[in-house]
This record gives structure tokens, sequence and C-alpha cells, in this order.
């Protein structure tokens, strides 16, 4: 019978290791600058599929196709951001390049998901970066004009960091006067255009009136067209854009509102200098996103009462110390009647923007 054979003492050399599946490398949270990377604006955004001009605003260059890079995750890129790319960025047939980066917004048109601030939903969704003007556009008639919606794109505005421009269409229908009575004590500037008939034009055609003063209003810069639908958005983007060839349509004879015509914003360039940013139709705009200070500092001259406010003061209240402040003339004798703006303003913030 042979004897057993004495047992081995065990060592490292005897444990079997595992490969890594995902490679030997360590991982790390740094990520690649792509300092090489090429500078693009974005002007059309469609199921994950990006429009980008190569430069910028002012000096657009060939157009590419994107997609988001991994690396970025959640964050979110929407017309007039200003983006790195990589890849390819020849513009060709079927090339594909990569949006490795967004850059720091300068401003940013944005709406809650809700339209009340007291529903608990204050999240913000982005629509437009990097904007110099809203051009908050309304019908004086047909459909009837809503200064609720409009109040809130002025907050909107003031909040984003943008220029309102109010644009008052179809004055051909209703005296456009006692609307721009309201909003003078906001000192935001405004354009009114009306369709008149064309001395040029075959029989039974129409021209809009104005259109040459909203032109001068947008040279130059980026401009986003904001309004509820069948305010006429569409036809004056058409008119100040040829070719551009946006939808548009007639009202509800039931409802007395538009039907949705333009499905995304999308940048068009000006014949003569600017862009136009024309965004899809809106039937409310919530702003539970907007801090009240950041409204306040729209009006300089009210800015230095709100010292005396207690704490956490919504500036529409009884203890609000911006009452005695213009009662003692502080803010000049219209401040009374801006004061009052003011607080519509903040009041626009909650509750639905239904028409009046």
């Amino acid at each position: 019978m042979t004897p057993p054979r004495p047992r081995r003492e065990l060592d490292e050399s005897d444990v079997r290791i595992r490969p890594n599946p995902r490679g030997s490398r360590p991982r790390t949270k740094e990520r690649p600058r792509h300092e090489d990377s090429t500078p693009a604006w974005v002007v059309a955004v469609d199921r994950g599929r990006y429009t980008v001009l190569l430069g910028g605003p002012d000096d657009p260059g060939i157009q590419v196709t994107a997609m988001k890079a991994r690396e970025l995750g959640r964050a979110g890129v929407i017309v007039g951001d200003l983006v790195a790319l990589v890849g390819d960025v020849s513009g060709a047939a079927g090339s594909l390049a990569r949006i490795v980066r967004v850059e720091e917004r300068v401003s940013l048109l944005r709406r809650s998901a809700d339209d009340s601030t007291d529903a608990g939903d204050a999240v913000e969704r982005p629509i437009v970066a990097n904007a110099d003007q809203l051009a908050i556009v309304t019908a004086l008639a047909d459909p009837e004009p809503r200064p609720r919606l409009v109040d809130r794109a002025l907050v909107a505005a003031f909040d984003g960091g943008l220029e309102p421009l109010l644009v008052l269409t179809k004055a051909d229908l209703r005296d456009p006067g006692p609307f721009l009575a309201e909003y003078a004590p906001l000192d935001v500037p405004a354009v009114v255009t009306q369709l008149v008939p064309d001395p040029d034009g075959a029989d039974g055609e129409r021209r809009i009136e104005g259109l040459g003063v909203l032109r001068e209003r947008l040279t130059g810069r980026v401009t986003v067209f904001l309004g509820h639908s069948g305010v006429g958005k569409s036809t004056l983007v058409n008119a100040l854009v040829p070719g551009a060839a946006r939808a548009t349509a007639e009202v509800n004879v039931v409802t007395g509102r538009g039907r949705h015509t333009s499905s995304s914003a999308i940048a068009l360039a000006l014949p003569g200098g600017g862009w136009v940013i024309d965004t899809p139709g809106v039937r409310s705009f919530g702003l539970a996103h907007v801090d009240p200070d950041r409204i306040v500092a729209a009006f300089p001259e009210l800015l230095p009462g709100t010292v005396d406010c207690p704490r956490g003061c919504t500036h529409d209240e009884p203890d609000c110390g911006l009452d005695a402040f213009v009662a003692s003339g502080a803010a000049g004798p219209s401040g009374p009647a801006r004061l009052e703006s003011l607080r519509r303003l903040l009041r626009s913030r909650a509750g639905p923007d239904a028409p009046p």
C-alpha cells in the first residue's frame, strides 16, 4: 500500500485571481477637458439630435448635426446654448459630432411645470438660453388678449435676464390704446402691428403695417418670440424671415383660442442681421421657481425701499416696507403706479393664467 503524500502548505500563488471584466485601469472622476473642441451654437433640437452652427450667433459657420455625449449625464441642451463639439464637425451628410460641454449661460428663459406656487412642483423647464430679448406677442382681438399671461411672460423676462418687448398684433380689429396704457408704468417698449390693404399686391392682398418698426427692434439681437396660439406669432416670423415657412392656423370659433402650430423652438436668421427664436404657442406659463426679489430688481427705483421689509416679505402684504417708501415720495412721482404694476406681476406668479 502506497503511503499518503505529505500535506503541502498553501501560499499566495495558489490563490486564483478573477480578472476584472472592466479593465485594470482605476476609475477617476476627472473628465477630459477637450481643449481641442470646436465652439458652436444650438439652433434646433429634435429627438436627441441637435442642429448647431459652428461659431456663434455673431459669426455663424457651417451647420453640423450633433448628439449629447454620455459624460454630460442628465444636463440638458437647449436652443441658444453655446456648446463645445468634438468628433466629425465637417457638416457632411451622415456625419455626427458630439456635444461635450455646455458653456455658462448669460440669460435663460424658463418656466415651471406647475401654474401654482402652492402645488409644490417648482422644477424649472429651460426653454431658450443666451437670448437678448423676449418679444411677447399678443393679439388685441381674435383671440382676446390675456393680460395675466403677458404679466407672467414679463416676470420670466425679468427673472431670466432678457429685455422684454411687447408686440401687439391685429390693431385693425381693436384700438391698442387701453392695452398700452395698462403697461405704460412698466416702461416696456411696444410695437403695434396690423393688417392693411397692400397697394402693390393683388386684389384682396394685405401687408403687415408696423413690420419695419419691429424689424428695427430685432436687428443685431437674439430675440425669443413667445405668445399663445393664434396671436399671429408665426405670421410675423414668416414675414420677417422669408422662407421660414412656419405653420399658421385660424382661431377656433368655439374656444376662442388658436391651435398649436409650432412644435419646437428654432433659431432663424434675420436677413438684416440678428436672430429670431420661434417657440411653440403656450397655454400656460408656470412661475413657481421665481424668487420675488429677482422681480423687484427690475424696478431699480423701488429696490431701496425693500431694506425696511420684514424677513421673507413677498412685497405684497400689509407690513411691506415699500408702501411707506413710495408714500414718502422717494420713488418719484411714478412710484405708486410702478408699485401697483410690480405687485400685479408678483400676484401673477400664483394661480392659473386663464383668460380673464
